[in-house]
This record gives structure tokens, C-alpha cells and sequence, in this order.
């Protein structure tokens, strides 16, 4: 008695799991049927109105007409959330800049944080290679800069000497700076990310980054740091 027993309870349990495994597909072929005769039915005479009636209203040829009509359907919405995303939204978005910039005092917040943020927005972070120290504004006193560029033509071929141009950016407001070409042997290259150099920017010192080489920070410390291309 118990051997049926625990036979029928594993047939039991076998049905309820082979039940539990098809219930989610029956529910979506449910509604991609529904969706496809709901939308696809409405739309069909629109879409293919120039088809032979009788080609268009086969009965073994409907399910492929609804299907096609139903996806026609999504790529007109998906058109549709394009253009009133990137579009209109573009649009609107400049009438309320306009009227922003319009109201004394926010007009001079909003632009300034508006080229913050375009200073460190992706596309122009690329700009900066790398993080380097150079002795600027004079011989003996180190600054933080952005390596922007390795060769820079017609300045380094009058002077007859390899240059780096690099960015010195003001702190605490970095959208502005001085563009430095500095020959390459004054040149410090750092192993800080270009975010970190940004960060000390901005907090005028007080946000240091951790470096990874003790060494070189206790030979920077020591005064014992060399520029780049010296041995």
C-alpha cells in the first residue's frame, strides 16, 4: 500500500514540474497570439491595402500577414520614441536653456557647471592622455597638467627639440588653463588616472590619490623625481 502510494506521489510531483516548465511558455504563446491577431488584424488592411484581396485574406497566408503588419507596428513606435527622444527633446531642451540663461545669477551657475561637466564628460576626457608635473609657472614650483599631445609640428621644428603640449588647469574651476608646450626631458609623467588628476584639480590639493609605487612617492618626496627621458 505504501509502495503505491509513494508511486503515485511521484507521479504527481513529475506532472506538477512538467506543468510548472510549460506554464510559462502556454502564457506566452497566449499573448504573442493575442498580440499578433489584436494588432496585426487592426493594421493588416492598412499596410497591405494594395495586395489582391484575396491574396491578402487567405486563410493560410493571415498568421504570416499579421506577424509582418505586428512588426511593422513596433519599428513605426520604436521611429516614433526616436524622434521624439533625440528630436524633440533636443528641442525643448533648448527652449529651457534659453529661458535658464535668461535669469540673473543662475544664468552664471548653470554655465559654469554646464563646462564642468563638459570638461569631464567622456568624449573630451580622452583629450588628456595622461597625468604629468611640470615647473610651471616658474623653475622650482611643480604643477599638475594634462598631457594633450606628443607632437605638435611647426613649434617643435623651429625650436629644433622634441615637445609635449600639456594643459595646466586652474583649480577650482578647471575649464580654464594655459596651454604649455614643454620639451620633453621637463616633462614628469605621473601613474595617476586622468579622473584622479581631475579630482585633485578640483579640490585644490586636498583630494590626493593613493599611489601603487611607494617608492616613487618617497623619491618624489625626497626631491629625488626625474622628468621624463632622463636616466
Amino acid at each position: 500500500m505504501s509502495g503505491s502510494s509513494s508511486t503515485f506521489a511521484s507521479l504527481r510531483n513529475s506532472f506538477l514540474t512538467g506543468l510548472a516548465l510549460l506554464a510559462p511558455l502556454a502564457v506566452t504563446y497566449i499573448v504573442f497570439a493575442w498580440l499578433v491577431d489584436a494588432v496585426g488584424g487592426t493594421f493588416r488592411p492598412l499596410f497591405f491595402f494594395g495586395l489582391p484581396e484575396p491574396l491578402r485574406d487567405h486563410p493560410s497566408l493571415l498568421i504570416a500577414w499579421n506577424v509582418l503588419s505586428t512588426l511593422l507596428v513596433l519599428i513605426l513606435v520604436t521611429l516614433l520614441g526616436y524622434v521624439s527622444r533625440y528630436v524633440l527633446g533636443r528641442f525643448f531642451g533648448q527652449i529651457a536653456e534659453r529661458f535658464v540663461l535668461r535669469i540673473p545669477g543662475v544664468s552664471i551657475v548653470y554655465t559654469t557647471v554646464k563646462q564642468v561637466v563638459s570638461t569631464f564628460s567622456a568624449q573630451n576626457r580622452n583629450v588628456f592622455s595622461k597625468v604629468v608635473m611640470i615647473q610651471f609657472p616658474r623653475q622650482g614650483l611643480w604643477s599638475i597638467g594634462f598631457l594633450t599631445n606628443r607632437s605638435i609640428g611647426e613649434p617643435a621644428e623651429r625650436l629644433g627639440r622634441e615637445l609635449w603640449t600639456v594643459f595646466v588647469p586652474t583649480t577650482p574651476n578647471p575649464t580654464s588653463g594655459f596651454l604649455v608646450m614643454v620639451p620633453r626631458d621637463e616633462v614628469t609623467e605621473l601613474e595617476m588616472s586622468v579622473g584622479d588628476g581631475m579630482k585633485m584639480v578640483i579640490s585644490g590639493g586636498a583630494v590626493t590619490p593613493v599611489t601603487s609605487a611607494p617608492d616613487a612617492a618617497t623619491a618624489v618626496a625626497h626631491g629625488a623625481a626625474k622628468p621624463a627621458g632622463q636616466p
